[in-house]
């Protein structure tokens, strides 16, 4: 009996593996305002859904790293649905604290802008599947907003 399990769960894993998925990537992250507390940043994904029917977003996990430490992190819960068989815009805000930008001051520097590396996990609902994490990696940098 465990042999046909086994045999069914192979059969299945390997016609799953050759199902098209979302692809996803991360097309910009730039500076977007300034708040009393805090800089905040938005990262543009663009993610493909080669379904005939909408995909949601589950949520979406990040982590915005700079000198070798996370700065900022969170989820955001439900943030929409992928159009079916189309490219979906996704924004993703980052909010960083003015504490630990200040903390960074020897990156930032006289070109008053910080290396980056932003982790994003997207989590999509795959029908039959299940829920499918996207995962996306960027690194960059960007441009702090000028005090004077």
């Amino acid at each position: 009996m465990s042999q046909l399990v086994n045999k069914a769960k192979n059969f299945v894993s390997d016609k799953i593996g050759d199902v098209a998925k979302p692809e996803a990537s991360v097309m910009d992250v730039d500076f977007k305002r300034v708040t009393m507390d805090s800089a905040e940043y938005l990262a543009k994904v663009s993610v493909h859904n080669p379904y005939s029917t909408p995909v949601p977003i589950c949520e979406i996990k990040y982590s915005f790293k700079s000198a070798n430490r996370e700065i900022a992190s969170g989820t955001i819960p439900d943030p929409g649905s992928l159009k079916a068989k189309d490219t979906t815009m996704v924004d993703v805000p980052v909010k960083v604290p003015y504490s630990i930008l200040m903390s960074l001051a020897k990156d930032i520097g006289a070109d008053w802008d910080i290396d980056y590396h932003l982790d994003l996990g997207l989590v999509i609902d795959l029908p039959v599947i299940g829920n499918f994490t996207i995962p996306l990696s960027q690194k960059g940098e960007v441009k702090l907003p000028s005090p004077f």
